[in-house]
This record gives C-alpha cells, sequence and structure tokens, in this order.
C-alpha cells in the first residue's frame, strides 16, 4: 500500500471526540485505529520503514499507548524496550524527571539502569501535542547516557507547535498531522 493511502485509511480510523477531556478540545483517540488490524499493520509498517536499519538500541515507549506501537516496532527492527512509566510503576532504582503540564506538574521515570552510555534510543508515543511529555523523556534519556536518534508519533496536533519544544538537531516524525 502506498504511504498517502496508509496515512488515509488510518486518519479515518483516528475517533474524535468532542469536548474531552474537557469543554473545548477535540480528542483524537487513536484506540479506534489500534483494533482494525489494517490500520494497525499500516502503522506499524509506516514506522519500520522510517527506522529499521538506522542503527537503534532501544526503543523509549511512553506509558501507555506507546508501548503498544514501540513493542512492535522494537521486535521488528530488532530493539529493545525501555519502558517510561509514571513513578511508582518500577520495580528497581528509577532516575525522574518532572515536567510541566496546563494544570501542573507531572513525573516520568526509567530504571536508572535502563540505558547504557551512547546507546541509540528511539523515543515513540502515540501523540505529539505541546511537546511536554516527550521533552521529559528526552531529558530522562539524557540523564541516562543514551542518546537520542529520533523521535516517533502516529498524530501530530500541529496547531500546539510541540516540535517547537524538542531538540532541534533530533529527526521527529509523525505519521497523521491535524
Amino acid at each position: 500500500m502506498e504511504t498517502m493511502d496508509r496515512v488515509e485509511l488510518v486518519k479515518s480510523k483516528i475517533r474524535a471526540i468532542k469536548d474531552f477531556p474537557k469543554e473545548g478540545i477535540i480528542f483524537r483517540d487513536i484506540t479506534t485505529a489500534i483494533k482494525d488490524k489494517d490500520a494497525f499493520k499500516c502503522m506499524i509498517d509506516f514506522l519500520t520503514e522510517k527506522f529499521k536499519n538506522k542503527g537503534i538500541d532501544y526503543i523509549a515507549v511512553v506509558e501507555s499507548r506507546g508501548f503498544v506501537f514501540g513493542s512492535a516496532l522494537a521486535y521488528n527492527i530488532g530493539a529493545g524496550c525501555i519502558l517510561v512509566r509514571k513513578p511508582g510503576k518500577l520495580p528497581a532504582e528509577t532516575i525522574s524527571e518532572e515536567y510541566s503540564l496546563e494544570y501542573g506538574t507531572d513525573k516520568l521515570e526509567i530504571h536508572k539502569d535502563s540505558i547504557e552510555k551512547g546507546k541509540n534510543v528511539l523515543i515513540i508515543d502515540d501523540l505529539l501535542a505541546t511537546g511536554g511529555t516527550v521533552g521529559a523523556v528526552c531529558n530522562l534519556v539524557k540523564k541516562a547516557g543514551g542518546n537520542i536518534s529520533a523521535l516517533a508519533f502516529i498524530i501530530e496536533l500541529t496547531d500546539l507547535n510541540g516540535r517547537q519544544r524538542l531538540p532541534k538537531d533530533v529527526e521527529i516524525v509523525s505519521m497523521v498531522q491535524y
């Protein structure tokens, strides 16, 4: 299937929910695309084509929908997965990064020993909005000694300018833009 056809298929399967989680927001629900076997295959094939043979050692997968895409992609390209979780979810010693949200702050963690110094890491999440979450993950990867190879998303909300808040020297890939 051609790239544009894949993009249109995936876009057609993403449900828009008005006024969620609050009035004035259009929530892009990717679960309807994940449950569709053809759309899910298109998403994983798109990512695989972008990142195969790029020397990726690990994929940092962001809780929770990033787990879905990152694990399938890691399998396809022969990389390991680093779980990026909310506090208290990882059993061994962690490093953490606090970041700002529209309504306060949040925190993410990875295991302290999850990345060997100098290894190449692809960071993946389902959606790029303001860039706060993935910016925090970038900081975690750097703290752990990893090199950020690229950032990947299925959906990008371009009006929120998330790219402007992310490292300028790193490739950013998104499949579907709104």
